[in-house]
């Protein structure tokens, strides 16, 4: 397994939108989701402090990859965070994927996902005490990838509840990315 497989069944990818949905609609965003409210993609003027939090934890989380500093990374998730990879079966608790990370990291080998600027959106439920986001990031290896998740105020900071890294894919070549993908799983 590693964190930079094409998107395999897409399980994944429909149990983030589940989550962000039921996030949205909870905090009155709905519309931001599907995409009728450009500004409601924004947190109001009160939230903006909260949103540069939310915004601060996202840029210490990929620093810290990019760092391979094993214990900043793990201290930005809460205590029953899940990260979601690339590939389908990709689904880790923060323990398994440190695990999993630990051999990396120890030898300093991180990786680098470059938030796009401009290309993040951050909202937050009423009470501000949870905050989902959506964020294009640029990979020397993968190109283009998104990353979406939640995050939860935890003692009075935002820590990663689930983050989910995935390649988007054109439609115009996902029946060929599809098929690439059954064949690898030696599926029909």
């Amino acid at each position: 397994m590693s964190i930079g497989h094409a998107c395999g069944s897409g399980r994944p990818a429909r149990a983030a939108v589940v989550i962000l949905v039921l996030l949205a609609t909870a905090g009155g965003g709905a519309a931001a989701l599907a995409g009728t409210d450009k500004a409601a993609t924004q947190p109001a003027a009160a939230d903006g402090d909260r949103a540069a939090g939310v915004a601060d934890a996202l840029d210490a989380f990929h620093a810290a990859a990019t760092a391979a500093d094993e214990e900043k990374y793990f201290g930005l998730f809460a205590p029953d965070g899940v990260f979601l990879g690339t590939a389908a079966e990709e689904r880790w608790t923060v323990e398994e994927f440190r695990a999993f990370v630990h051999p990396y990291f120890s030898q300093g080998k991180g990786w680098t996902y470059t938030p796009r600027p401009g290309r993040r959106h951050i909202g937050l439920s009423p009470d501000a005490s949870v905050a989902w986001f959506d964020e294009v990031l640029d990979n020397a290896k993968y190109g283009e990838c998104r990353g979406t998740g939640a995050l939860r105020r935890i003692d009075g900071r935002w820590r990663i509840v689930q983050y989910n890294l995935m390649i988007p894919i054109p439609n115009e070549v996902a029946p060929k990315v599809v098929e690439m993908i059954r064949t690898a799983a030696g599926g029909p």
